[in-house]
């Protein structure tokens, strides 16, 4: 091939069923002449056979078995920012490996909506009236009055881009906030808060704050970072959003603060138990959905189709790196 000659086309396979309602948008992105097999992720025949000739494989998940029959993959590239699935050291010395994020935002609004929700007591409110109660102040002198996000202490567990973004929409509401992470690097000052600390200070936030937010990773450090002497710490009116993994907050100490009121709800997101295959099975062992003071979401708070259209034209826009030999993004690992 001359300098002058057209690079050759890529063949590209996209196994992660998120982006498949983003399908003509992705492909229009994509540089001219690439082919693209969207295979069923369900058929695991189906997805080996369009990894024969492949370039690129778009998924969170990359086996040995689906590496060693991809002889020509240089790109895997996550439609999100986990890659633990991919078996980067099955892969073919040089194949890149990326990620791609965007769904702090969206995981701002979850945060924010349910905080909302759960301090207004909307949940409460919303299971009486179905009923026939009006359990409002205005209607019955025995219900509890409220308070706005504007009196509220919003306290980060972890704060990098999800929690930093969540922090931007609490500030719309005058809420005060508080972080602590595992390093102690977050400026205070510059980012509006009242105060920062590391992990060491998790007590005094939990003390201290009406909602708290933990967007953690799960870490050998962060599992079980939330147990019960730390539940038993926070007020019995405050609320707990979880959504950064299930096991940073302890299962079981979590189950029975939230049944014995030890603390006032909880918005969770993330789970301890996930469905093996299809949609369906428990998420924890404990009764959850018993509960009435708790929001129980699918692992949904960044699923919107903002989210994956701003991963697809990041994921398109690499792959039109790749193809012009330029240097990629979001590289998370290289195959050795």
């Amino acid at each position: 091939m001359t300098a002058t000659d057209p690079a050759p086309a890529l063949t590209v396979v996209v196994a992660d069923p998120n982006l498949a309602p983003l399908h003509a948008e992705f492909e229009a992105a994509l540089p001219a002449g690439t082919a693209v097999s969207w295979p069923d992720v369900q058929d695991s025949e189906a997805v080996a056979d369009a990894l024969t000739d492949a370039d690129v494989l778009v998924s969170g998940v990359c086996s040995a078995t689906m590496a060693a029959g991809a002889p020509r993959l240089r790109l895997v590239h996550a439609a999100g920012a986990g890659t633990e699935k991919i078996e980067i050291d099955s892969l073919a010395p040089g194949t890149q490996v990326a990620n791609t994020f965007h769904h702090e935002d969206s995981m701002a609004e979850y945060a924010v909506s349910s905080a909302i929700l759960l301090r207004r007591g909307f949940l409460r409110q919303h299971r009486a009236l179905r009923n026939g109660e009006w359990d409002s102040p205005a209607y019955d002198l025995r219900a509890p009055w409220v308070d706005t996000l504007s009196t509220a202490t919003i306290g980060f567990v972890g704060f990098g881009h999800i929690g930093a973004r969540c922090w931007e929409l609490f500030q719309a509401f005058g809420a005060q906030g508080v972080a602590v992470t595992r390093r102690g690097d977050v400026d205070a000052a510059a980012e509006r808060l009242a105060w920062s600390g590391t992990v060491d200070d998790l007590g005094t936030l939990l003390e201290t704050s009406d909602v708290v937010v933990v967007s953690a990773p799960l870490t050998e450090a962060t599992a079980g970072l939330i147990g019960a002497a730390e539940l038993a710490r926070m007020r019995p009116s405050s609320a707990l959003i979880n959504v950064g993994r299930g096991p940073v907050v302890d299962e079981d100490a979590l189950y029975h603060a939230l049944s014995e009121r030890t603390i006032g709800a909880a918005a969770l997101d993330v789970w301890y138990q996930y469905p093996a295959g299809g949609h369906t099975g428990a998420p924890s062992k404990h009764p959850f959905e018993k509960l009435d003071n708790v929001l129980m979401t699918p692992h949904s708070s960044g699923l919107t189709r903002e989210t994956f259209a701003r991963r697809a034209a990041d994921i398109a826009a690499n792959i039109g790196r790749l193809a012009a030999g330029e240097e990629l993004s979001n590289v998370v690992a290289v195959a050795r």
